[in-house]
């Protein structure tokens, strides 16, 4: 029962922050932490693909628990991508996941793909150029990219409200959700440094059945979510003028309690801290854009709750169209 809270948790909790979705920031070959299409461009396209290997959970008291002996817990998402302008400062990414189970878990083997959940975004640009500098002359060149935004995820993965004989066949969280998220990125080259928050309130939904299991309906909701998300990146020009870009990422997401029938749920709700490096390449003209990952939970007491502890690979490229 334990390990079936903590896969329902992750399946879709992983998408919003996941480095497979990490795409060029508003100077065209950064490290933002979302899908953000650079400025002046009309549209791109973001293919990643996560390799996600499981190594124990914290529990509900933050403690590091081990999975049983022998356990061999993995999930691979291929992430596609796509990015369009929608006007001067405006611009929207549809971000669709699909995912592949491969778990062997005390003495059960299985393997499971499906859809994850998709997620939508609209970001308003409150800037008017690009707001990189190779020099500070002036405050205002002090003055970072802003972006607000709004996220909404669709439910379209494999939930353990559908007709699932495990929890190893969960590929999503079975809810809708809505994010507010702000992001501030600013290059003083060769230095980029990024945040990222974001606040989301999930929508209740009535559930009637749980694993295949038909059961008696009650109103669930999710606690709300709270993501934050602060990276320092350094960028070396190549003699062919390409470049490379080393970033480190900090990140924390905490979900509170939620509730069933309107009464506090109090095992559920989650926190979990990570680290991040990230090796990025990009062309002279920032058109094409080539990244690899290692994404790694803080795996000590209290760095997390109720959460999987896992390390993530990513690779991924983006053609950017201008």
């Amino acid at each position: 029962m334990m390990y079936r809270f903590m896969v329902a948790l992750l399946a879709g909790a992983i998408y919003i922050y996941s480095p497979g979705v990490w795409a060029a920031s508003c100077c065209g070959g950064g490290s933002s932490t979302s899908l953000i299409l650079p400025k002046f461009s009309k549209s791109m396209v973001d293919l990643s693909f996560d390799f996600e290997n499981y190594d124990g959970f914290w529990n509900q008291d933050g403690f590091v628990t081990p999975d049983p002996p022998e356990s061999d817990l993995n999930q691979y998402r291929f992430n596609t991508g796509y990015a369009h302008r929608l006007g001067s400062n405006w611009q929207a990414s549809l971000v669709v996941p699909y995912v592949w189970n491969q778990n062997t878990y005390a003495g059960l083997d299985s393997r499971t793909n499906d859809f994850g959940d998709t997620q939508v975004n609209l970001w308003y640009e409150a800037f008017e150029t690009v707001m990189c500098v190779w020099k500070v002359n002036e405050w205002e060149d002090l003055m970072p990219a802003a972006y607000f935004g709004a996220s909404l995820t669709l439910p379209t993965g494999t939930s353990p409200y559908n007709d699932v004989a495990n929890s190893f066949d969960i590929t999503g969280r079975g809810f809708y959700r809505l994010d507010a998220n702000l992001l501030l990125d600013k290059t003083i080259y060769p230095w980029t440094a990024t945040l990222l928050l974001s606040y989301g309130i999930y929508q209740e939904r009535p559930v009637n059945r749980e694993y295949g299991n038909y059961v008696e309906p009650y109103e669930k909701k999710l606690g709300d979510r709270q993501l934050a998300s602060l990276s320092f990146g350094y960028t070396q020009f190549l003699d062919s003028m390409d470049s490379l870009t080393y970033t480190l990422a900090y990140s924390y997401l905490n979900e509170d309690q939620g509730t069933i029938n309107g009464k506090t749920n109090y095992t559920s709700g989650f926190k979990k801290n990570a680290i991040g490096f990230t090796v990025t390449f990009s062309t002279l003209d920032n058109d094409w854009i080539f990244k690899g990952t290692y994404n790694h939970a803080l795996d000590g007491d209290d760095y997390g709750r109720n959460f999987p502890i896992t390390d993530i690979f990513t690779i991924g490229v983006t053609r950017v169209f201008r």
